[in-house]
């Protein structure tokens, strides 16, 4: 996972909870090993910064765009986007989605939701949003896994990318790590 700002730390808990261990990455050279990267929230603007502190947009791109999975939560799925709704922070462009910082407003207005998401099965996810974006446009290759009652997509994938406006490493769900790790697996070990 991405450690260079945000919870990663919960990230990591998240993963070792569901038996698998993962690599911090800080720097480029840190990527070159894995088959998968998560992007955590954050704050946005912070991330970008630091991003290009270390140079680490290209070696991400170009780990996405070579089929690594990659998957962004809430700031991680804000640095994936195409297009912001705001000009700042520049965005990665990897997957074809505009989103809106701050859609649901300030940490005040942070809440829980049960979502139904593609590929989980039956059960609800119990979604925690804190200064949540939104993905307000998704292009024709990106399929919505999950949505809000207002119809807002929270839940995005294309390919190899995996973006959540939630915090899937807050709650004691492990099913979407799981689902991340599934699009991680190596060719033959799935």
């Amino acid at each position: 996972m991405l450690a260079v700002q945000g919870d990663f730390a919960e990230h990591q808990a998240a993963l070792e909870r569901i038996g698998q261990k993962s690599v911090q990455v800080r720097l480029p050279r840190d990527l070159e090993s894995l088959d998968g990267l998560i992007i955590p929230g954050g704050e946005s603007t912070t991330f970008a910064k630091l991003m290009d502190f270390y140079d680490l947009r290209g070696p991400i791109t170009a780990f996405a765009q070579k089929g690594a999975a990659v998957w962004g939560t809430c700031a991680g799925l804000i640095m994936m986007a195409r297009e912001l709704t705001e000009p700042k922070p520049t965005p990665m462009g990897l997957m074809d989605i505009a989103v809106e910082r701050n859609a649901f407003g300030r940490q005040v207005d942070s809440f829980e939701a049960d979502l139904s998401v593609t590929g989980l099965g039956a059960d609800p996810l119990r979604a925690i949003f804190i200064r949540a974006p939104a993905i307000c446009n998704v292009g024709p290759e990106v399929e919505v896994l999950a949505a809000l009652p207002d119809g807002r997509a929270v839940a995005v994938r294309q390919g190899n990318l995996l973006a959540t406006s939630f915090h899937p490493e807050l709650g004691g769900d492990g099913r979407m790590h799981r689902y991340f790790l599934d699009m991680a697996a190596p060719e033959g070990m799935r």
